[in-house]
């Protein structure tokens, strides 16, 4: 979500609760090789405290125990490292690379816990952290980029995240830049999240590893797809992790990028590399890593702006990537020719289909026109989108003036409402008067591009045959081909999705 109206009512899982939790934690990095040592932070009055690990996959998987001493320290703010007591805890050479979450709790000498049996089992706002094991050589041809700089920037602990704080209530952060810490808890799980209801899955909050990536990744390792795993720090850090992978991949909502982390990634295709983006308000800001790699600052209010405004709404908004370097450069979308739906439950939209012939829809049954996703409100909650115009045949094609490559083959549309009783809101962009269209498509340069236009893909996922058999086709062209897959529309084979 790129912001909220200044009438929205937070939902029960924007604010922390004023009760200091019983035993609380963060990882001192947010991802580890295998082999190597992570520090743990853990603050607990009890006198012991249980650490229990798991993988997860297509279902958790637990891997190692810990149980230490208690020791206390105070919450701090958000823009600060928490310092709190600290624990190495070694990781195998042998685990695979993956996400894992470690479920804290203070009754150390009780028995274990039943084992959780899915993501959404374990997702709390307190107690809870994730790390990512990267692997030491790659396993896999497929890199998923697990979105810690989203995570954090929704982050409320501490009373605030890169959207409000409790310690600036009267005017902007000086400068009008916010400065989140990475070292506090939460980050995907165990915090406070700012950010309403999904009306569409209430089971666990947006912002969350659960929401949005877990189903996804779950539906990946069930369907036998290897896979290894990263996080945006580690491709502004060290671009070699993209080496000997054939297809990055990320899901859901990846909103923060560095410029390090896009530089790396744009690298990575115009050398053959292949992406694909199953989300979308993907790249829509900037944050800059401090030199240590533990905290991210955004720059959102440009000279004279007012707290309560939508800055989307604004131009000369400093560390919007599109006003300097639009975003659709790269992924071939935007957010500002798209929109999003915060509150409440939204109309259904689906794609429109067009191109019904090429690979991406073999074994679909779609033919020219139907409707890829509606019946489960595939577009939204936020979504991305093209300048476009129609060519002669009525077909959707991109015009390249907002940096979308012209050679970008649009394979569906869903114009959303201008109605504001609809409940959408759009971002300022170049020029107005034409409609905001959700574009599905993708496109070559160097390697291929492939974006689903929508951030809600992974939650339609398990719900649309259809929608994951799209999902198969795409990973499997792009992650097996020795050199760029074709945007051409044409009759191509590609194995039937599994089971």
């Amino acid at each position: 979500m790129t912001g909220s109206p200044p009438h929205a009512r937070p939902g029960p899982d924007v604010a922390a609760s004023t009760r200091e939790p019983v035993v609380d934690g963060y990882p001192g990095r947010p991802a580890v090789r295998a082999g190597d040592t992570l520090r743990l932070h853990v603050s607990t009055r009890a006198d012991r405290f249980r650490m229990d690990v798991y993988r997860c996959g297509e279902t958790l998987r637990h891997m190692a125990f810990l149980i230490a001493d208690g020791r206390h320290a105070p919450a701090r703010r958000p823009e600060q490292d928490w310092c709190w007591p600290g624990y190495d805890f070694a990781v195998p050479a042998n685990w695979p690379s993956g996400v894992y979450v470690a479920i804290l709790r203070a009754d150390a000498d009780g028995p274990p816990d039943p084992a959780p049996v899915s993501a959404e089992a374990v997702d709390a706002r307190a107690g809870r952290m994730l790390f990512v094991v990267t692997p030491r050589v790659p396993t896999a041809r497929i890199l998923y980029k697990v979105p810690v700089f989203t995570y954090h920037a929704y982050n409320d602990s501490g009373g605030g995240s890169l959207y409000r704080s409790t310690h600036y209530t009267a005017a902007p952060p000086p400068g009008g830049t916010r400065i989140v810490s990475l070292r506090r808890p939460g980050g995907g799980i165990g915090g406070p999240v700012k950010g309403q209801p999904d009306a569409h899955d209430p089971r666990t909050p947006r912002q969350t590893f659960a929401h949005w990536d877990a189903p996804f990744i779950a539906w990946l390792e069930a369907n036998g797809h290897t896979v290894d795993y990263c996080t945006d720090l580690d491709l502004h850090e060290s671009p070699e992790l993209l080496d000997g992978h054939r297809l990055l991949l990320t899901a859901g909502h990846d909103e923060y990028w560095s410029a390090p982390t896009r530089r790396h990634v744009t690298a990575f295709r115009d050398r053959g590399g292949n992406i694909a983006n199953f989300g979308a308000n993907t790249c829509w800001w900037r944050v800059t890593v401090t030199d240590d790699g533990t905290a991210l600052a955004c720059t959102k209010f440009p000279p004279g702006a007012a707290l309560g405004v939508d800055l989307d709404a604004l131009r000369g908004v400093p560390d919007h990537w599109w006003e300097t370097e639009p975003e659709n450069t790269l992924i071939g979308v935007s957010y500002r020719n798209g929109g999003g739906h915060w509150l409440g439950p939204r109309a259904p939209l689906g794609f429109t289909v067009q191109h019904a012939h090429h690979p991406v829809f073999t074994g679909t049954g779609l033919r020219e026109g139907d409707l890829l996703g509606a019946e489960h409100a595939l577009v939204g909650y936020e979504c991305d989108g093209a300048a476009l115009r129609r060519d002669a045949s009525g077909a959707a094609v991109a015009t390249g003036e907002d940096g979308t490559p012209v050679d970008f083959t649009i394979l569906g549309v869903a114009e959303l409402p201008a109605d504001p009783a609809a409940g959408w809101h759009h971002a300022a962009r170049e020029s107005e008067g034409r409609a905001r269209m959700a574009t599905l498509g993708l496109y070559t340069r160097g390697g291929t591009v492939f974006t689903a236009g929508t951030v809600d893909w992974p939650r339609v996922l398990p719900l649309d045959r259809q929608v994951r058999t799209i999902t198969h086709n795409v990973i499997t062209m792009l992650s097996r081909n020795p050199g760029p897959a074709s945007c051409a529309p044409k009759d191509a084979s590609v194995p039937a999705e599994p089971g």
